[in-house]
């Protein structure tokens, strides 16, 4: 698959790279806390890193500890979470905290299986804490790492499986200091993106973001901020608010209502 000067001199660049312009700032990196590792890499999915800091700083503030945001109502959990989008995210940590809380004694557990059983906890995500919080290395695969391993050691391949990418990714992998690694990785990452190395289409799992304006995630999005504003709201009310069609707040409700973001009672809509 590859040779091992590829792989030293990869390492030798995302490094030196690192070394110069390392964003050692971001607030994440700031804390080996497990929650707050959770809450930015849930909050990073599929959002820029400028977005988020402002989020995620006000975020923690309102929900320092696993513990409170379990406490705390769905109702204002998503309404930190406005602006952010993919509000699906924000209802999976609530109840992913939740079980934390009731089956883990309220501590973010360090083991990569045990972490995929919580709700909403994919396979990246889970790795993505025990690299970051626990400093255990183990690989992972992200956007930005992608763009790095197709860039310097597959060429002109497509449609390359995630499970091809995370045995590069191992390779590499530095096993002393896998935060740290994972981060330079990162960084490099999002450094060829700024010289229009944009390679993750090559990747067999990559999935084009459609366009946010006038689509359905728009009016999730509007459909949750009236109902984070007000107790319950009437569907006509909800309408017009929306500034939506009809049949599409309808048919945005009933799939809110079904992944558990609203309900309806006595003919009104709340969280």
């Amino acid at each position: 698959m590859t040779d091992p000067q590829q792989i030293k001199q990869l390492r030798h660049t995302v490094w030196t790279h690192y070394k110069k312009y390392a964003r050692d700032d971001l607030p994440w990196r700031l804390t080996h806390d497990p929650y707050k590792i959770l809450v930015s890499e849930t909050m990073l999915q599929q959002t820029q890193v400028s977005r988020v800091i402002e989020k995620y700083t006000a975020f923690l503030k309102q929900f320092p500890t696993v513990r409170s945001l379990a406490a705390a109502p769905l109702r204002d959990v998503l309404a930190a979470w406005q602006g952010l989008g993919y509000n699906r995210r924000a209802k999976m940590l609530h109840t992913a905290a939740q079980a934390i809380v009731s089956n883990h004694k309220g501590r973010v557990p360090h083991e990569y299986v045990v972490l995929k059983t919580l709700p909403g906890i994919g396979p990246y995500t889970a790795g993505a804490v025990c690299a970051f919080a626990y400093d255990i290395p183990i690989p992972i695969v992200e956007t930005n790492i992608r763009t790095v391993l197709f860039h310097h050691l597959l060429g002109t391949r497509t449609e390359v499986p995630d499970s091809e990418l995370l045995i590069l990714s191992g390779l590499l992998l530095d096993k002393k200091k896998p935060r740290e690694w994972y981060y330079a990785m990162m960084d490099y990452g999002a450094f060829l993106k700024t010289k229009q190395v944009r390679l993750n289409t090559k990747s067999k799992h990559y999935t084009k973001q459609s366009k946010f304006e006038g689509s359905d995630r728009q009016v999730r999005g509007a459909i949750l901020r009236i109902l984070t504003i007000e107790n319950t709201v009437r569907e006509n009310t909800i309408i017009e608010k929306a500034k939506a069609a009809p049949a599409r707040v309808h048919a945005q409700l009933a799939a809110l209502q079904k992944e558990g973001l609203v309900r309806r009672q006595r003919g009104r809509w709340m969280i």
